[in-house]
């Protein structure tokens, strides 16, 4: 498969050729990234995660106007042209974009300092892998979304044609079939509380039954309908979402379509699928929030402990403890059209009665991002991610406004 960055090149055939290549040999090797030179052979341009056209000379936009009857469409993001500062590339570069505009399609003309151009081209590798890795995913809505989640609908047509996921629906029966169809194991757990400690061999079954359903149905994520489990069996999901999202598979609660996609974003442009949870209290004066939930990815804790689910005080909940340090809280909309992306620091973990059992005070960058929340937020579960993304994920979304414009 291939994991590299495409160069092309265009130039003058006024210039000397063994000059350019020496020039390029040198501009390029400046740059450190993973770059594959495909030369002024266009032939499987936008086949790569990313493709790069190097504008090494001048007098090379006539050359680029005859060439884009066979580019057009073939890549999915903007072109972008790499510029030098010798040989009147970046000028050549500035009339091609020109023309790109007229034409009405997007292009970037990349130019700058060695260091600005790496990390430019990092940034664009990132999100051009994590394209190709959600195209042709298969996410299962198990069960319905919580009737609470009124603001929470999504676009299965919006979600395919921008970010290839298909999304199938799976009837909670079925998982509730696939549990009583489960061996009851040993859990590999233990609690000193009573209640929990005779809900873990049923949380354990949840989990094995999820498992199956991932298997049986190709599912790279999913989200279920807890409380409709919580309902029929008095006994939740937690556990099994905390397990699965530390395996890699992307599970969300609630039945949250949205919080789904939004995590399954976060999982390929950063690896974590983070944390699903609800803001439970703003301080608007000092840019603090609290959010908890239930359930939280064992991969993005430090330590943790069991507990019984916050609302029904049934079932196994997760308590984890998180590391302090920076963060990033993400949300997509369910129709692609909207997100948020805000960083901040982990600055405590709370425990709470009165709150689920994860417990983050998080204390915002910027603290008029205390607005968005009260003003104009993306449903209530916004996703919690260790490290600073924002740029990452602005770079990301782009592409989905992008094709709502076009629409």
């Amino acid at each position: 498969m291939m994991t590299s960055t495409a160069i092309y090149t265009l130039t003058s055939p006024l210039h000397d050729p063994a000059v350019v290549e020496k020039a390029t040999e040198a501009f390029l090797g400046q740059l450190g990234t993973d770059l594959t030179v495909r030369g002024d052979d266009f032939s499987d341009y936008g086949q790569w995660p990313l493709s790069i056209i190097f504008v090494r000379t001048g007098g090379t936009e006539g050359l680029f106007r005859r060439q884009l009857r066979q580019l057009k469409g073939k890549s999915p993001h903007p072109f972008y042209l790499l510029a030098s500062g010798e040989s009147n590339s970046l000028a050549a570069s500035m009339e091609i974009l020109s023309f790109l505009r007229q034409e009405g399609l997007e292009g970037e003309i990349l130019h700058g300092s060695s260091e600005r151009l790496r990390q430019r081209i990092t940034l664009l590798s990132k999100v051009a892998e994590a394209r190709r890795s959600l195209a042709g995913t298969h996410m299962g809505l198990i069960g319905s979304p919580s009737s609470w989640l009124i603001a929470s609908d999504f676009s299965c047509v919006a979600i395919e044609e921008q970010l290839g996921i298909t999304i199938s629906d799976i009837p909670l029966a079925e998982l509730v079939e696939t549990i009583k169809e489960t061996p009851m194991p040993a859990p590999e757990l233990t609690s000193p509380q009573e209640v929990v400690a005779k809900a873990l061999p049923q949380a354990w079954q949840i989990y094995l039954a999820l498992k199956s359903l991932v298997e049986s149905h190709h599912l790279q994520g999913l989200t279920l309908e807890c409380f409709g489990l919580l309902n029929l069996l008095h006994n939740t999901g937690c556990l099994a979402l905390a397990k699965l999202n530390a395996e890699g598979v992307v599970a969300a609660c609630e039945g949250d379509v949205p919080a789904m996609l939004t995590m399954a974003v976060a999982q390929a442009l950063t690896g974590c699928t983070g944390f699903q949870a609800n803001p439970s209290s703003i301080d608007a004066d000092t840019g603090e929030v609290i959010f908890a939930h239930c359930t939280i990815p064992l991969n993005m804790v430090r330590n943790y402990e069991l507990d019984t689910h916050f609302e029904s005080g049934e079932g196994v909940g997760i308590r984890g403890m998180v590391d302090e340090g920076p963060v990033t809280i993400f949300k997509v909309s369910g129709n692609l059209t909207r997100y948020v992306a805000v960083e901040g620091e982990m600055v405590g973990n709370l425990h709470r009665p009165t709150l689920c059992r994860t417990q983050l005070r998080l204390r915002l960058s910027d603290k008029s991002a205390v607005d968005y929340f009260l003003t104009d937020p993306i449903g209530n579960h916004h996703i919690i991610l260790p490290g600073r993304h924002k740029a990452l994920i602005d770079e990301m979304m782009k592409g989905c406004l992008r094709a709502n414009r076009a629409i």
